[in-house]
């Protein structure tokens, strides 16, 4: 399968003041996967194959839940083309 984006946005559904931390963890393992991945303010943005992408956003789901959250919503976006995508052909204008 060709690369793909997937875009996704983990919202835990805890006391505000342990939002961050949680999201933190879901980030942290997301470096450790080794994709390709960008943070953004809203959402975290992955490059790469559609079903290690997808176990990731499992795994996060699966994250939150060990960190005590009784609930959690993710938003995900995937961005799929037959030749394949980057994060890189979206944004390089606008970058230095």
């Amino acid at each position: 399968m060709p690369r793909v984006n997937v875009s996704f946005q983990v919202l835990p559904i805890v006391k505000e003041e342990r939002v961050y931390e949680i999201v933190y963890k879901v980030i942290e393992y997301i470096d450790k996967s080794g994709v390709k991945y960008e943070v953004g303010a809203m959402e975290t943005t992955m490059e790469g194959d559609f079903d290690k992408l997808i176990d990731i956003v499992k795994k996060s789901q699966q994250i939150c839940i060990k960190e005590g959250v009784p609930r959690v919503v993710s938003i995900v976006k995937i961005d799929y083309k037959p030749e394949g995508v980057t994060i890189d052909e979206k944004v390089k204008k606008y970058r230095n």
